[in-house]
């Protein structure tokens, strides 16, 4: 099965983007695929790679950048989201890159199912 995934929520004030992210590894383990990861609303800021959490803490936007990279995991982060939150392409992390909502909607259409994180 291929998925999309939709994550709404950013990296430390909200669960959202942990279950999203161990949801893709436990996919990827079980042989699935994974089409499309899609940032949207607060969940942009898990693209930014100015993100410095104390040493003892888990760097969620290192996880999805390693993710992506093993994987071949498109990161796609929405513009407008972004622009309103401060992220442009020189502060994503890497494997990230922006575009617009039309890529949620092909992940919708190429994914056999598209599973949301958060609100």
């Amino acid at each position: 099965m291929k998925f999309g995934i939709l994550v709404n929520e950013g990296p430390y004030q909200h669960q959202a983007s942990d279950s999203a992210y161990q949801f893709a590894v436990a996919a990827l383990a079980k042989g699935h695929g994974i089409y499309r990861v899609f940032f949207y609303h607060d969940g942009v800021n898990n693209a930014n790679k100015l993100t410095e959490p104390p040493q003892d803490d888990r760097n969620v936007t290192r996880q999805w950048s390693a993710l992506a990279a093993a994987h071949d995991i498109d990161l796609v982060v929405c513009v407008a989201a972004g622009l309103r939150r401060g992220i442009k392409n020189e502060l994503l992390a890497p494997g990230f890159h922006i575009s617009g909502l039309g890529q949620l909607i092909q992940a919708g259409i190429e994914a056999d199912r598209l599973v949301v994180f958060g609100d």
